[in-house]
């Protein structure tokens, strides 16, 4: 066996060190001689070049390639990458050149380390614009050879895992780093393992007082959920060999990192995360995964809407497994199932198919060449290294932002989420009250999107209520779903009774009573209309799918063609904006105090304009029957949406002053739209809330004040 302490200069190995003899001796249960020899001839290089060297524990530096190369063995990697990870710190910080790497090894290891090493000859320019060039570059060097990214994590990985001895600082920027771009590169390639530990690495050099209380009440917790975990794995394949499959059912634990993150981004207590240990069951083939799948639904109850199936549609690192989390005395069990190829490849990701020259579009290496094309099209559409690192940071993380509250809580959101998705998220009572939103302390719209570090602000008013068309912008299913329901409630109810109040008056002008209806003629007429009973009938007149003079005029028996006589009757009285039977039209935006005219539309009850409108006139002469009088009920207190053109000087914090006065005057900015006059004025069109004509008055008069502007109007729709 190779005996480093032969080698030129060699010094005693510091205590329980990984060797060389250690890798050789791993690496024979797989590679034959004549390979092992040349890692040796690798490592004799190495050893050589970094001769003297120590790292800031003091130990010889020769000790970390040596455990880099020990990391890229046992992910299996072939001999030309252990080799690279032996030499990988050779180009950059010892004399010996590409050349000399080359004529010793051939070009493929040369260009390995290459891709591996910094850029030592920097021409000026900042700490940061060194880094997103070290980055840049192997980043494309990983494009050519995916070798490269994994040897430069399992460097990553030695490096975090002896970070001990780096001053606070140093110790703070690399973690960060790490849990910001390389640990999302493990997930993206699909290394697991390896982006576990490093997670769990960099968070406890980052946060170090937050690792050690979740790590003490995860020890804590572990012993009674361990015996549960225990007890299910028995039960569970015992179940298994009753049923004739074979298979492996292994306890997991939660690492401590994406316990955090999940305690962060749900806003859960450590008592409240139901899935800190699991099982995973191993069996043979794909077959086997939904019929053990199936024996652990007749064991424990499936939980609703747990179930994904990642066989069928692989995760994008081309992760496969079945998932479900089942029931078992009131405490849910997750469980994982999976072949035994899958189970490896969730482990060691595109590590498991680097081989391949080409492959399937479900491997790992498919999918990672498939990213690699899309950072080289990222580097050439972008201006600088540094705005290429800064993109493929956020390219790390493709299906989140993160906001803050006021309070500094962080919420995890996906991308062109706005501030109404914001506020469903925090609860759905402060999304159903929603008003307006400040953004980073600025009024805003409430269709902004939101970017990862902004501080969201939601202002709430008592009476206000979900409009739909915030339906129009909002991204997160939970958003949608609450509005949806908060409106279907509604349309439920007030339909109804508006659908009672519309055919009551329908009625009297035709000299009728709903008192007075005869029994058949209401059953003729929900017949005709297509409904059971008398209530869906007159629901579905409240919401305007039905004329009520017509419907009227049917119930009492008279010809629904020739427009009868009718009676004066009140006129209905309009008590809100965007409810669901009574709307206000966003062609012409009306708001408390306008003349207004009422419209049947189909499926909105009335929709309320400006009688000035043009639809109205249009409406008018083509079905004079779905006019209906309305008026602004005198004590009701809300808001309208309404359009403000304001035109000012283009220069800088012009905005900021127009948008700081509509704050000052309890407006909130919904929208806005920009463009410039011939003139060189700035032209903005403002989608803002105002409670009546009194309140629009006064706004419009504090922004013909600024001196910015230049004129101020409301857009009309005539």
């Amino acid at each position: 066996m190779i005996d480093p302490l032969t080698l030129p200069h060699a010094e005693p190995p510091p205590a329980n060190a990984f060797q060389i003899s250690d890798l050789c001796r791993m690496l024979q249960t797989r590679l034959p001689e004549d390979q092992i020899q040349l890692v040796y001839q690798a490592y004799l290089m190495a050893a050589e070049a970094h001769d003297g060297q120590r790292r800031k524990s003091g130990e010889a530096y020769i000790y970390h390639p040596l455990a880099v190369a020990r990391i890229v063995a046992e992910m299996n990697m072939d001999t030309p990458s252990i080799m690279a990870a032996l030499l990988h710190d050779v180009l950059e910080d010892t004399p010996v050149t590409r050349e000399q790497m080359s004529a010793q090894f051939g070009d493929e290891i040369a260009d390995m380390v290459e891709g591996l090493s910094k850029l030592t000859h920097l021409e000026g320019g900042s700490k940061a614009e060194a880094q997103a060039e070290n980055f840049s570059k192997m980043l494309l060097a990983m494009v050519n050879d995916i070798r490269v990214i994994i040897i430069k994590l399992s460097d990553r990985l030695h490096n975090m895992r002896t970070l001990g001895s780096m001053r606070l600082d140093k110790r703070r920027r690399i973690a960060r780093e790490t849990l910001e771009v390389y640990a999302p590169i493990a997930h993206r390639l699909g290394i697991n393992q390896v982006q576990n530990e490093l997670e769990d690495l960099g968070f406890a050099a980052l946060y170090p007082g937050r690792y050690q209380v979740l790590e003490q009440a995860v020890r804590k917790a572990r012993g009674n959920r361990t015996e549960l975990v225990d007890q299910i794995e028995i039960r569970v394949k015992a179940m298994l060999e009753e049923m004739g499959i074979e298979a492996e059912v292994f306890g997991r634990e939660k690492h401590i990192y994406s316990l955090y993150h999940k305690m962060r981004s749900k806003q859960l207590s450590f008592k409240e995360v139901t899935d800190m240990f699991a099982i995973r069951v191993v069996v043979k083939d794909q077959d086997c995964c939904y019929r053990a799948l199936g024996c652990l639904h007749g064991l424990y109850k499936p939980r609703p809407n747990s179930f994904k199936d990642y066989i069928a549609i692989p995760k994008s690192n081309g992760y496969q497994s079945l998932h479900t989390v089942m029931m078992r005395g009131g405490i849910p069990i997750e469980a994982q199932i999976r072949t035994e190829e899958m189970d490896h490849n969730a482990q060691h990701g595109v590590a498991a198919h680097w081989i391949y020259k080409t492959g399937t579009e479900s491997t790992p290496r498919h999918l990672a060449q498939q990213w690699f094309s899309n950072l080289l099209d990222m580097q050439q559409a972008t201006g600088s290294t540094l705005e290429f690192y800064e993109s493929v940071k956020l390219d790390l993380f493709p299906k989140e932002i993160f906001v803050f509250s006021p309070k500094g809580d962080i919420y995890r959101l996906p991308p062109n989420a706005t501030p109404v998705d914001f506020a469903y998220l925090v609860h759905s009572d402060i999304g159903n009250r929603c008003r307006g939103v400040r953004i980073d302390r600025r009024v805003a719209a409430l269709s902004t999107p939101l970017s990862t570090g902004q501080t969201v602000e939601i202002l709430t008013q008592e009476n206000a209520q979900p409009s739909p068309m915030w339906l129009d912008f909002v991204v997160t299913p939970r958003a949608r779903n609450a509005i949806r329901h908060y409106l279907r409630n509604m349309d439920s109810e007030r339909g109804l009774l508006f659908g009672r109040r519309l055919i009551s008056r329908a009625l009297d002008a035709l000299g009728g009573n709903v008192e007075e209806l005869q029994e058949d003629a209401v059953q003729a007429a929900q017949a005709f209309y297509g409904h059971k009973d008398w209530d869906s009938l007159l629901l579905s007149v409240g919401l305007g799918n039905h004329t009520p003079s017509e419907v009227a005029a049917r119930l009492i028996g008279e010809d629904t063609d020739p427009e009868p006589a009718r009676r004066q009757t009140s006129p209905l009285i309009v008590d809100g904006p965007d409810g669901s039977v009574i709307s206000m039209a966003r062609c012409c935006f009306p708001i408390s105090g306008d003349n207004i005219q009422g419209v049947i539309s189909s499926g909105r009850g009335v929709m309320v304009h400006r009688a000035t409108c043009s639809n109205v006139a249009a409406r008018a002469e083509k079905r004079s029957q779905d006019w209906v009088p309305v008026q602004w009920s005198e004590d009701y207190q809300s808001e309208y949406t309404t359009i403000l053109i304001v035109e000012m000087d283009n220069r800088p914090g012009s905005l900021a002053r127009v948008a700081d006065t509509i704050s000052k005057l309890t407006s909130n900015i919904e929208n806005m739209s920009f463009s410039v006059t011939q003139d060189s004025l700035t032209l903005i069109r403002f989608n803002l809330t105002v409670r009546n004509r009194k309140h629009l008055a006064r706004l419009m008069r504090h922004l013909r004040s600024l001196p910015v502007v230049s004129r101020v109007r409301r857009d009309s729709h005539e």
